[in-house]
């Protein structure tokens, strides 16, 4: 049971309706035992469900000790433990067969464990620094960790933000419940539009790179690019819309991350929940900016080298990590360099035009740790950057060579529309442009004609057609 599938919502309708008959103080009832049924169906068997039970009852202990000691050693210890299924999980057989030299191990993955960990260190973390209290109802506690809406791809909740909602009951309101559909509609059409039909693209030249040069690797990271935040985007939007058919209202995870002026600001745009995690729990704590220059490059890098392992097991994922590290510490290093190059141009004036270039030039840099991020290993992601800038094979996008790579021109018609909306919309929203509020300022024949038109175009052009197999959402691996 995935969030594109029939029975989520047959499911999601069952438990919006029970919601709401329940009397106001029981209806976080409704949403644990929902969100048991979730993690059971969606796992498909016990063990990941029992990993994930442990888990909670020892952080739910765990949170109580910290309440009444706060001594450092078991603060750690308990961190530690709360990391080793995650971690076990994630790299166990990175380091039997690659490092040792072993033989893997089938593992019990639980959905969602990269996520969840985080979200109960942050729970631990604040405790112990005396920002919140513990959760002394066992319950309560595994609906804040359980929530089915987040559970997935997060985003990664803080207690303090999400725990009251939950448990304090909500009465209907029209507005919200709306708001929700809108963004569920919003995710269908990132998902089916655009993120599966890149995924066509991207995955027959990311498969196949020895095939595949020059001006087909920038084809590539540019799709992935935005089929991971497509991809991304649209599993978050689902999970807002779906929280909010509850009257529940979910951290933002982006806002318009390719519209950044440089790779400090795509990370307050990216993934920021998992971005604010790591900037308070991993960041500040090892000093942040507060010690001197070399001292706040070193805790980037060492920051960033945690958002590596995170995502994954394998040097890639580190190399990736140190990109952004070194992206970041070489704009610092140039910001003089930089205004006089603006001087030079006489760009001075010409705010928008230099908006842009940032813009784009922000885009190739995170575009290309992208291509190490989708590549196999981290050798190929090399190469496979190397040929773009030594084979020059442009005719590619004046021949047929494209409609050879999984589209027909009519579905790459689709992708190229689909992408063009996006990007105008984050253009107005950027802006300040709140779409779902002007959809509900008109009449009500008027919005239900708008809803009607989208379903029927999600429905017409989204990436169905027999043999059609949804993919899977790309962070729900991590």
């Amino acid at each position: 049971m995935t969030y594109v599938s029939f029975p989520f919502y047959l499911f999601v309708l069952a438990a919006f309706l029970l919601y709401y008959s329940m009397p106001l103080k029981s209806r976080w009832v409704i949403l644990l035992g929902g969100s048991i049924f979730f993690y059971w169906q969606a796992f498909g068997s016990g063990e990941g469900m029992a990993v994930l039970l442990a888990t909670v009852l020892f952080a739910y202990a765990a949170g109580i000790i910290l309440q009444n000691t706060k001594k450092k050693s078991i603060f750690a210890g308990t961190i530690l433990l709360v990391l080793l299924p995650w971690f076990l999980c994630k790299n166990g057989n990175y380091i039997l067969e690659i490092l040792l030299r072993r033989d893997a191990v089938n593992w019990i993955v639980p959905l969602g464990i990269s996520f969840y960990t985080l979200q109960i260190i942050s729970y631990l973390a604040d405790i112990y620094m005396g920002r919140i209290e513990a959760q002394r109802n066992l319950a309560k506690f595994a609906l804040y960790v359980m929530f089915f809406p987040q559970i997935v791809q997060g985003p990664i909740p803080r207690y303090h933000r999400l725990s009251g909602q939950l448990y304090q009951g909500h009465t209907f309101c029209e507005r919200t419940v709306v708001g929700g559909f809108y963004r569920i509609l919003w995710g269908f059409f990132l998902k089916m539009m655009i993120a599966d039909r890149a995924a066509v693209v991207v995955n027959e030249i990311f498969d196949h790179h020895d095939q595949y040069v020059g001006c087909y690797v920038l084809t590539a990271g540019i799709l992935y690019s935005i089929e991971l935040y497509a991809d991304f985007a649209a599993c978050i939007s689902i999970s807002k819309g779906v929280a909010n058919l509850f009257g529940i209202q979910l951290a933002d995870n982006f806002n318009h991350p390719y519209l950044a002026v440089s790779v400090k600001d795509f990370w307050r745009r990216w993934h920021m929940s998992l971005s604010e995690w790591l900037k308070d729990y991993i960041y500040i704590p090892l000093g942040g900016s507060r010690k001197g220059q070399v001292r706040t490059f070193v805790n980037l890098v060492l920051t960033f080298v945690a958002s590596g392992i995170w995502h994954g097991s394998g040097l890639r994922f580190v190399v990736w990590g140190l990109m952004h590290a070194s992206y970041q510490i070489i704009g610092q290093l140039t910001r003089n360099i930089q205004r006089r190059m603006v001087r030079l141009l006489g760009l001075e004036e010409a705010a928008e035009v230099r908006i842009w270039i940032q813009r784009i030039w922000t885009f190739l840099c995170v575009m290309m740790a992208w291509i190490v991020f989708r590549a196999e290993n981290l050798t190929t992601g090399v190469q496979m950057i190397r040929s773009m800038f030594r084979v020059q094979n442009v005719w590619i996008f004046t021949n047929d060579a494209l409609f050879t790579l999984g589209l027909d021109w009519k579905e790459w018609l689709v992708l190229v529309v689909s992408i063009l909306i996006l990007f105008a919309v984050s253009l107005k929203q950027e802006k300040g442009v709140v779409f779902s509020d002007a959809v509900f300022r008109q009449p009500v024949l008027i919005r239900w004609s708008l809803y009607l038109v989208v379903i029927f175009s999600i429905m017409t052009y989204g990436a169905y057609g027999m043999g059609y197999d949804p993919q899977a959402f790309i962070y729900g691996g991590f």
